[in-house]
Parts: C-alpha cells; sequence; structure tokens
C-alpha cells in the first residue's frame, strides 16, 4: 500500500476529508523522522517501536572485484519492532 492509498483508506473509514489526513499523515511522519534523527524513539502500544540503530565500520569485499577490500563506514539506520498485536494479527 502507498501513502496515497493509506490517506484515502483511513478518510473512508473515518469520515474525515482526504485533505485532512493527508496533513495528519505528513505530520506523523515528520515527527516519527524527527524523533529519530534526534535519537529518541517512538512507541505504539500493541503496533510497535520506531528505534534508530548504530552499525559499527568494518571491512567489506567489492562485489565487482572480490579480491579487493573495501571499508564501509558507521552508519545509523531506522529500526522498526513490530508489536505483540500486530505480530499477532499477521500470523496465520
Amino acid at each position: 500500500m502507498k501513502k496515497q492509498e493509506l490517506v484515502e483508506k483511513m478518510a473512508a473509514k473515518t469520515e474525515i476529508p482526504k485533505a485532512r489526513v493527508q496533513e495528519v499523515v505528513d505530520a506523523f511522519e515528520e515527527i516519527v523522522t524527527k524523533t529519530l534523527a534526534d535519537g529518541g524513539e517512538v512507541t505504539l502500544t500493541g503496533f510497535g517501536t520506531f528505534t534508530v540503530s548504530h552499525r559499527k565500520a568494518r571491512t567489506g569485499v567489492n562485489p565487482q572485484r572480490p579480491s579487493e577490500k573495501i571499508s564501509i563506514p558507521a552508519v545509523t539506520v531506522p529500526k522498526f519492532k513490530a508489536g505483540k498485536s500486530l505480530k499477532d494479527a499477521v500470523k496465520k
């Protein structure tokens, strides 16, 4: 599902105008992004937790020339851990 489809489904379910739902989705995205960029986390009980993870620098192999070693720098990446309710809803 893409962002626009999400907005349409939320608007239909809540009977709120699409433009207003779009503002809410954009605000949610902005707040989560800012919180993670500042090193925080966002927890939606039962749904999941957005956090940041730090990967250490390491040495890798150049896939085009396997005999050549390359340096992979340290990086901070976003991470999502699903909550129990979400996990249970997806299980089949």
